[in-house]
């Protein structure tokens, strides 16, 4: 059983689309970001930097006792290599997946994170910022979706935790007042992946918690 600390956000919500579509058992654990909880010490035993995600592998593939993982790339990668799903196993194709998984952690993510702190969240006068963070997100969109226009997922032709990464970021697309319309590759993409059962299912149980997120 792999317990997962846990609130929908897209970094929260990659990881559960992996576990959906592996089927490997868990349980989550509610991380009240509102209320602060990740910086609780006994959140933070598990993630030192206080950030969700979190997963703790009750059984981990070594037989030996639970394993703590922190950061959401890490948490992806540690368990496409436990199950042996959603990463390639030849040289080139993981290559390529680990890349576009360090794009979106590195890129997307911070971009896409910032600009909802300007504007969604503080709803301040920071006018340089919140546009300087919308054209990036929107430049990430054009590096992605020029990706796209050469391969049918994100690595390649196989769905991999590249594609669970980058999705949650890209879903918010409204939020961020970007259009997706432009980018007819990453529209492609974006549909096709929505309408996956695993991340239908993710969506529809993230919708429980407060203030979850529906598409």
């Amino acid at each position: 059983m792999i317990d997962v600390y846990y609130w929908p956000t897209p970094n929260g919500l990659k990881i559960v689309i992996f576990l959906e579509e592996s089927g490997l058992p868990y349980r989550k654990i509610p991380v009240d970001l509102l209320a602060g909880e990740q910086h609780e010490q006994e959140f933070v035993k598990i993630s030192p930097s206080g950030k969700m995600p979190a997963i703790v592998d009750n059984e981990p593939s070594d037989g030996g006792k639970s394993v703590a993982i922190f950061e959401s790339g890490a948490i992806l990668l540690y368990l496409a290599e436990k199950s042996g799903l959603f990463i390639p196993t030849d040289a080139r194709g993981r290559s390529a997946t680990i890349q576009w998984l360090f794009w979106q952690v590195g890129g997307l993510g911070p971009a896409g994170g910032l600009y909802h702190h300007f504007f969604a969240t503080t709803q301040d006068s920071q006018i340089h910022s919140e546009d300087y963070f919308h054209r990036e997100v929107a430049r990430l969109y054009g590096v992605l979706d020029h990706r796209l226009g050469i391969t049918h997922f994100v690595a390649g032709d196989a769905y991999t935790i590249a594609d669970m990464a980058i999705f949650p970021w890209v879903t918010v697309w409204r939020n961020q007042k970007q259009e997706l319309s432009g980018f007819p590759n990453l529209l492609r993409w974006e549909e096709e992946v929505r309408r996956r059962p695993a991340t239908i299912r993710t969506y529809l149980n993230a919708s429980h918690f407060p203030g979850g997120r529906r598409h």
